[in-house]
């Protein structure tokens, strides 16, 4: 990350926070604590009113704020409920993504809106997926993205085991149960492998090309809506 891209989101972290550590904001931008002291003082005397020290925390002052985003307060509600519901059955890498973008959306909300926001009377039970199903669906989005073949060692629901290298096109959530959408190279056709029945996924170092009738368009288009897995 660039310095100039690193300072930004000092700020942006910092704004979105009442009170934010330096040992916490090292972690966030993977540096070392003594960068990100040497980061704030650089913003101090550059006039960003940045507050509060080492060791107790950090906090953005007065004097810095930008035009309010035009939400409603019931707008601004349902995008922090929507947003904490996701981060429940999200990957590790975009459940951090969507609570740094929803911390950016509430610290330029009006006072009064955020507030209302932080003390609406909907909750979310921490009841999404279990660790090791959250890094095999990272995993996957993160290979379906960069188009790395997988190979995949995966129990139907007859209980038999089988290996298949597949080409993985997209990942679909149907309510508590997420599915890898792919092209099975074994049978030459599409496939849809639930994740809570893989026992093991390896990402292979070759990319897949994007060839004509096996993409991810191609699956929708034959399947019109409608999915079963094996």
């Amino acid at each position: 990350m660039r310095r100039a891209d690193r300072l930004f989101a000092l700020v942006q972290l910092i704004r979105g926070r009442r009170l934010s550590t330096a040992a916490w904001l090292a972690e966030r931008l993977e540096v070392s604590v003594r960068t990100v002291y040497r980061d704030v003082a650089d913003l101090q005397a550059q006039g960003v009113p940045i507050e509060g020290e080492a060791g107790v925390g950090y906090r953005l002052g007065k004097g810095f704020e930008l035009p309010p985003l035009m939400f409603t307060v019931d707008e601004a509600r349902a995008l922090a409920l929507a947003t904490r519901l996701a981060q429940q059955w999200l990957d590790p890498a975009m459940a951090l993504a969507a609570s740094d973008a929803m911390s950016r959306v509430l610290s330029v909300l009006p006072a009064r809106v955020r507030a209302e926001v932080e003390r609406q009377p909907l909750l979310i039970a921490p009841v999404g997926l279990e660790p090791a199903l959250g890094q095999r669906l990272q995993a996957l989005r993160e290979a379906a993205q960069a188009r790395h073949r997988v190979t995949l060692r995966y129990v139907d629901q007859g209980e038999r085991r089988t290996e298949r290298q597949v080409r993985p096109l997209g990942c679909f959530y149907w309510g508590r149960v997420w599915t890898l959408a792919a092209w099975c190279e074994q049978r030459q056709d599409f496939r849809n492998f639930r994740l809570d029945r893989m026992e093991a996924v390896q990402v292979d170092a070759s990319v897949f090309p994007v060839e004509p009738g096996r993409t991810l368009a191609d699956l929708l288009r034959r399947e019109t809506g409608h999915s079963t897995w094996r």
